[in-house]
């Protein structure tokens, strides 16, 4: 099956020289969840903007559902819904009246049943007749969402959709992707808080100065790039790592308290049964153990490291 989203050699260079996007092919599939990070300024939400239409590209092509965005913007556009970062709606505005216009602007015939579902799932139904400005932030972000999906995408763009929101908005929030990917909603976020991309996306995708470092299945990723960490706390410090433990991967702490055994996930460094009896054979006293895991956080900020 031909992926809903098909990007190849995308390139946005602005009037003043500034590169914002080199040379950038992706693929994505109808139905997955693809979770795109990058700090402030790496090309996400001009990615995003020429995907949906709003900008064009300097060279490089972009087909969603086998259609050109720029030649064929009209049926393009009517599949994507966007949720962006700004608050650009009508203050004056009620709030069903502004999410309804929103599924006519995009061709569709009118479906009150449909709007005051959006709304009560958004928990914004008891503020349908309120003005924009009568509201707080928080239930602002939730009309753009509201708008987004009111003519009912197939594919759902969400740009930074919880920053600066509660906790109960991040909650909701996350709650609806994962009744929209049940229904078959291809999603693609962007999102400071990578923790969130880690719990909820299929594939992992990290761009910094307008390159594509990677896209990979999340957990494959996780295997490949990440790694464990073994402490072993000592009875008595050390002062070195003896000679007969060389080879072994092993570091001392500081206080020499603790020795420190870095092994991939997924390699042989899970033999721990081995290791410790190495240590009981080198005279080597030791008490309690505890592990930690590399995040997917530590290999973003690896690979962003790297790229500078």
């Amino acid at each position: 099956m031909a992926p809903i989203i098909s990007i190849r050699n995308l390139s946005k260079t602005y009037s003043n020289g500034f590169s914002a996007l080199k040379n950038v092919s992706l693929d994505i599939e109808e139905g997955e969840i693809l979770a795109l990070l990058g700090p402030n300024g790496a090309g996400k939400t001009t990615l995003i903007s020429i995907v949906c239409g709003m900008t064009n590209p300097t060279g490089g092509q972009v087909l969603v559902s086998g259609h050109d965005v720029v030649k064929d913007f009209r049926k393009t556009r009517g599949e994507i819904g966007l949720v962006p970062q700004e608050l650009t709606t009508d203050m004056f505005e009620s709030v069903i009246n502004t999410v309804s216009f929103s599924r006519g602007l995009n061709g569709r015939k009118p479906n009150p049943e449909l709007i005051d579902d959006i709304l009560k799932d958004l928990t914004l139904f008891d503020k349908r007749q309120n003005a924009l400005r009568e509201l707080s932030g928080g239930m602002k972000r939730r009309v753009l969402i509201a708008k987004a999906l009111s003519h009912e995408p197939r594919i759902l763009f969400l740009d930074e959709p919880t920053a600066g929101v509660d906790v109960a908005l991040r909650k909701d929030m996350w709650q609806l992707v994962s009744r929209l990917r049940e229904k078959g909603v291809t999603i693609i976020l962007t999102t400071h808080y990578i923790e969130e991309a880690q719990e909820i996306a299929d594939r992992v995708g990290v761009i910094n100065k307008g390159e594509l470092l990677l896209v990979e299945e999340k957990n494959a990723l996780m295997r490949k790039l990440g790694s464990k960490q073994l402490a072993i706390e000592l009875t008595t410090p050390l002062q070195a790592i003896p000679p007969e433990l060389a080879g072994l991967n092993l570091s001392l702490s500081a206080d020499g308290r603790q020795i420190i055994h870095d092994y991939e996930l997924g390699g042989n460094g899970g033999a721990i049964g081995p290791l410790l009896q190495r240590l009981e054979a080198a005279g080597i006293g030791f008490g309690d153990l505890s592990t930690r895991q590399t995040s997917l956080e530590d290999i973003f900020v690896s690979l962003i490291g790297e790229a500078k």
